[in-house]
């Protein structure tokens, strides 16, 4: 087997508006330390990045890999050692 495995990856574009942040948030919740995914979409997921800093500081790392105006990509990563528990709860019980 490779090295190099395929990230996880969801085109949004392609979900129905009400299901994509809890899909997205399903797939965060599978990454292990390390590990990242990619997220295709038709508009720049701004508000997903301040949930993600907001309900989870310091676990998650963030980067644009295409910025609009037709289609924006991102790469989210699960940092080592990041914030919170072993739950999804984020928090540091």
């Amino acid at each position: 087997m490779s090295e190099q495995q395929e990230k996880p990856s969801i085109d949004v574009r392609t979900v129905p508006p009400r299901e994509r942040h809890p899909r997205i948030f399903g797939m965060l919740g599978a990454l292990l330390p390390g590990n990242s995914m990619l997220i295709t979409s038709d508009h720049d997921p701004r508000p997903l990045h301040y949930q993600l800093e907001t309900n989870f500081p310091g676990e998650f790392g963030w980067d644009y890999l295409e910025q609009g105006p037709d289609v924006w990509r991102v790469e989210i990563g699960r940092l080592e050692g990041g914030g919170g528990c072993d739950c999804c709860c984020g928090s540091d019980h």
